[in-house]
């Protein structure tokens, strides 16, 4: 079983598991056995923290999740989240009415089947809607009962301070990893002033970290990956050197890039516990034993020299969907 750690008061698993893939984003969703496999096999090696949202699908992820856990829920700390809703043309857009809030909860609850919620996020920051009013609303959940802790998602320092008055936040889930630092200068210390834990999201890079993705041709047809600048020509082929100078390093060490990467992520503190996304259970095993991996500061040297907080090429997200990304 692998080690434990804390996001603010709540104990789980060092390494989480993202479940969004196995509904929607990369590729088609072809293996609704193997996903709940994989989260059974999860469960049995101690990663205890699933992560969801409303929108993976949308809704089905919540329900496939729900099958899984059925007869295994107190082995679980599960994680949804609301916020998102999207706009024509597959643009990004955020709610935080408290009237959504209440809907929202009611809804996960039944399409996961449980009675309460572990950690339930706010997705997107809604620019319309006063953070005040909906963190009112979650806070009045946590007192019916229906959702246990408290979480936010790309959310800026100050909206963090804002929310954090009105009901402690129990983790910031934010993108990550050694292509992604954004965090690094305001989030991170406002986070650990507040004894708020981190949970990256894509601390693999959305896969490109793997090494396993050499040109757009690569991706499925239907993969949102596609419209990201990053994966965009160009872009990837800039990218793709920093990758190179990662797998030497991971080759020295005996270990995948990906392992590399994860091994970083949850270097960065014990506050940190990273959800990399799979849908199989060799990738998962692979992903857990990035635990065992250790970097001594000669090794955080090198992948610092490698991997450079300026050095990827291309935004994370275009025009479109990047409007409400870190509010």
């Amino acid at each position: 079983m692998i080690a434990t750690r804390k996001l603010g008061e709540l104990t789980v698993g060092a390494q989480g598991l993202g479940l969004m893939g196995m509904s929607q984003a990369y590729g088609v969703r072809d293996n609704d056995d193997e996903s709940i496999a994989t989260i059974h096999r999860a469960l049995d090696l101690g990663v205890t923290l699933l992560d969801t949202a409303n929108v993976y699908g949308p809704e089905t992820n919540e329900r496939l999740l729900g099958r899984a856990i059925a007869d295994r829920r107190d082995q679980v700390v599960l994680a949804t989240k609301f916020g998102i809703v999207w706009g024509e043309g597959g643009g990004l857009g955020a709610r935080g009415d408290a009237e959504y809030v209440r809907r929202s909860a009611d809804e996960s609850l039944a399409r996961l089947g449980v009675d309460h919620i572990d950690l339930y996020y706010q997705h997107r920051v809604d620019p319309t809607v006063p953070i005040e009013e909906t963190w009112g609303a979650l806070s009045e959940l946590v007192t019916a009962g229906k959702v246990r802790h408290l979480g936010i998602s790309e959310a800026n320092a100050e909206t963090i301070r804002r929310a954090h008055a009105v009901h402690p936040i129990t983790a910031l889930q934010s993108e990550w990893s050694l292509w992604t630092r954004d965090i690094e200068a305001e989030v991170l210390p406002t986070c650990r002033e507040l004894s708020i834990g981190i949970v990256p999201f894509s601390p693999l890079g959305r896969g490109f970290l793997t090494g396993a993705i050499t040109s757009t041709a690569d991706l499925p047809a239907d993969d949102m990956r596609r419209r990201l600048p990053r994966f965009a020509d160009g872009n990837i082929d800039a990218n793709l050197g920093v990758v190179a100078a990662l797998r030497a390093i991971a080759e020295e060490k005996g270990v995948t890039a990906a392992q590399l990467a994860l091994a970083w992520v949850q270097s960065r503190g014990d506050d940190v516990v990273p959800i990399p996304g799979t849908k199989r259970r060799t990738y998962l095993e692979q992903n857990v034993a990035a635990l065992d991996v250790t970097l001594t500061p000669e090794d955080l040297a090198r992948i610092e020299a490698a991997a450079p907080v300026a050095s990827i090429a291309g935004a994370r997200y275009p025009e479109n969907m990047a409007r409400v990304a870190a509010k």
